[in-house]
């Protein structure tokens, strides 16, 4: 006799419908026995991502590598325009050089200089650049457009063509600012803080556009509802930066500071050019300026070898230290 409590119940019109709790029953079956020999994704990685930066790898070791290593090796070395003409041998000096430079006294007053310089030219272009990467967001399509062309002509001009520009701006007997101030014959560079801030005025100048467009592109990456809801909620455009947009633009604004602080550091031909090599008595020197005087200048390329590795590790420490900085407070880099 055939048991009726398996058999599927008729619905009308004759059609057979399933028990709901045997199908849970089978397709529960058909999805777990599969996971069990599952494998998950395969991580990417391997040789393929090297095989990629390989030729970019093979530049940047031909551009950067061997000149550091090249630049570290002869600061440990005499070497002078005796040992470059062949006339005597090179001999090895350990940290020679290295215990002269700090022992001399230029050196550390070039130092805090060279330091306090790059600080003040940072502060001042991310301060211009950011103010006027708000400004573009505030102005209509052509003043925005003229602004813009402004500013990629100031960042195009060569460095030296610019340098030569506000120098002659400045000119004491030409120049038309002093006329326009109503200075005289008053020389921006004879003094020391007022050449510093010719050339820091310069650098601003020469650098804010790569500030204003990165962080200008950053602000219309942001959400319009956002910016629209600190306003209504009456928000003045200070706070909207400083409450607002400053903390989801930090990983572009750390990018911009970095690179910054690099290119500042490094500052040379601005104060070359406009202060005439280095002021009087060198009183505007900086660390770049300082390293081409000793090596060229004084015929001692090991002592400006070892300034730049001085350099290249205070600015190595700057980075580094700036970047894990913002690890620490949950950027992602």
């Amino acid at each position: 006799m055939r048991r009726t409590t398996n058999a599927a119940p008729v619905a009308e019109g004759g059609t057979t419908v399933a028990p709901a709790r045997r199908d849970r029953t089978k397709s529960g079956a058909r999805t777990a026995a599969p996971s069990k020999h599952r494998r998950g994704p395969r991580p990417r990685g391997g040789w393929t991502p090297w095989l990629y930066l390989a030729p970019a790898l093979a530049v940047l070791g031909a551009l950067l590598v061997y000149p550091v290593y090249q630049l570290g090796l002869i600061s440990f070395l005499e070497y002078t325009q005796a040992q470059v003409s062949g006339g005597e041998a090179t001999r090895f000096r350990g940290l020679a050089n290295y215990t002269d430079l700090f022992a001399d006294d230029q050196f550390g007053q070039v130092l805090l200089a060279t330091v306090g310089f790059a600080a003040a030219c940072v502060v001042g272009t991310l301060a211009v650049g950011c103010a006027l990467a708000v400004l573009l967001t505030r102005v209509r399509a052509l003043p925005r457009l003229a602004l813009l062309l402004a500013a990629l002509g100031a960042w195009a001009t060569p460095t030296i063509t610019g340098s030569t520009v506000w120098l002659f701006l400045f000119d004491p007997d030409f120049g038309p600012v002093n006329r326009l101030l109503g200075l005289g014959d008053h020389s921006w560079t004879y003094g020391r803080y007022s050449a510093f801030l010719l050339v820091l005025l310069e650098v601003v100048w020469c650098s804010f556009p790569f500030v204003m467009i990165t962080v200008y592109a950053g602000i219309r990456a942001v959400p319009a509802e956002v910016l629209e809801a600190a306003a209504l909620d009456g928000a003045s455009q200070w706070r909207i930066w400083r409450s607002v947009l400053a903390p989801i633009l930090r990983p572009i604004l750390g990018i911009v500071t970095v690179q910054s602080v690099i290119w500042d550091f490094k500052v040379f031909t601005q104060i070359y050019v406009m202060t005439g090599g280095g002021g009087i008595a060198g009183q505007n020197l900086v660390l770049n300026v300082y390293a081409y005087q000793k090596a060229f200048a004084s015929s001692q390329y090991s002592l400006g070898s070892a300034i730049g590795v001085v350099m290249l590790l205070l600015l190595l420490a700057v980075t580094l230290g700036y970047l894990r900085l913002l690890r620490r407070q949950g950027e992602e880099l």
